[in-house]
């Protein structure tokens, strides 16, 4: 998208240590966990190349960021070529935007959070960005817990009149959703701010010296969905939302005759589901086995997993997870190579499981 001739660039911010989703995120990165059966922060670059942004600046952090850089590669699966940013420390998001500024040089960007999710395209607002003058646009949703956003006060035209971070007194419940478009002036508001109580440099306080000395910072309320996958139950509300509004019919993989598969399942090749029933909306990674088992609604089962004797629902299996002898597993998230089998104990399970766990009960 241009105005002019100026292209917008895209920054993703895929640091952090993502203490939230611990235990999982002690062993991976918090943008690589799975929704419906796709790292988050495919989502985030998918969104992007469809608004015709390709040039991409990747934030990363030194402890993940080569398992991220390995998942992305050079982009190009995505329609975009990705530079390599590394932020030392978890500083702030605008402190992010402060080690990439050799990468945004002059132009205007579009700064996108890698965890989060929206349902919206960003195609619009990427071309409204471009074709007007405003310093800055925003991505708000209301929410029903404003002291725990970032959140902004707009007037009657849709322009943000005051920002401010986690307050204990919200003044409104228009929450910030993790996609911003800014002109290089940020690189200014930047440098004139100083770091928060928590010590690090907030984006909220930089957009606000935007607003201070005269700058117009629009906003736009989106009707779509909104999910912060920071928390275990964040994440399952997030495989559960994907997969109500993305998960199709389509079963490549081997199902037997005395198998039941009921609603959209999506089983991908190189899986055998023997004796078992599925009932989607459920995501079926390749080379899977579920055996004797039942597979409900809102389930995603990663690569090369085994299911044997066991039910499940409401459930994130990240790849080559074992589950076995269990009665009920359910709002659960397993790590990749976690192992739950029974030896005795019955009745349901709720778990949170890092990679290469084990747990017999």
């Amino acid at each position: 998208m241009q105005k002019g001739r100026r292209l917008v660039k895209g920054l993703v911010l895929s640091g952090g240590k993502g203490t939230r989703l611990r235990p999982i995120t002690h062993t991976a990165a918090k943008q690589l966990v799975p929704v419906a059966n796709k790292p988050i922060l495919f989502f985030v670059l998918e969104n992007l190349a469809a608004a015709g942004v390709t040039d991409v600046g990747i934030v990363i952090a030194p402890e993940t960021g080569p398992a991220i850089r390995d998942a992305v590669g050079d982009g190009s699966a995505f329609g975009i070529t990705t530079t390599w940013i590394c932020q030392d420390r978890p500083a702030g998001l605008a402190h992010a935007v402060q080690v990439a500024q050799p990468f945004l040089q002059d132009s205007p960007f579009v700064m996108y959070l890698g965890d989060n999710l929206i349902g919206a395209r960003v195609t619009k607002y990427v071309r409204e960005f471009a074709e007007c003058d405003a310093g800055a646009k925003i991505l708000l949703k209301p929410v029903d817990n404003p002291s725990s956003f970032g959140i902004a006060v707009v007037d009657e035209r849709g322009d943000v009149t005051r920002l401010v971070e986690k307050p204990a007194n919200p003044p409104s419940n228009l929450a910030l959703v993790g996609v911003y478009f800014f002109r290089p002036i940020i690189h200014d508001a930047i440098a004139a701010i100083r770091p928060s109580d928590r010590g690090e440099l907030e984006i909220t306080d930089a957009i606000q010296h935007l607003l201070d000395t005269g700058a117009q910072v629009q906003a736009r309320v989106i009707p779509e969905w909104w999910l912060d996958t920071g928390k275990k139950d964040d994440l399952l509300a997030a495989n559960t939302t994907v997969l109500d509004s993305t998960c199709e019919s389509n079963v490549a993989g081997d199902v037997d005759a005395a198998s039941v598969i009921q609603g959209r399942v999506d089983i991908a090749r190189g899986s055998r589901i023997r004796n078992s029933r599925i009932l989607g909306p459920v995501v079926i990674g390749h080379d899977c086995e579920i055996v004797d088992s039942f597979v409900g609604p809102f389930t995603s089962v990663g690569n090369g997993s085994i299911i044997r004797s066991s039910s499940i629902q409401h459930t994130v299996l990240m790849d080559e997870c074992h589950i076995e002898n269990i009665d009920r597993l359910e709002d659960s998230l397993i790590g990749r190579c976690g192992r739950v089998h029974r030896n005795g104990s019955r009745g349901a399970l709720k778990l949170s499981l890092g990679d290469d766990s084990e747990v017999e009960v």
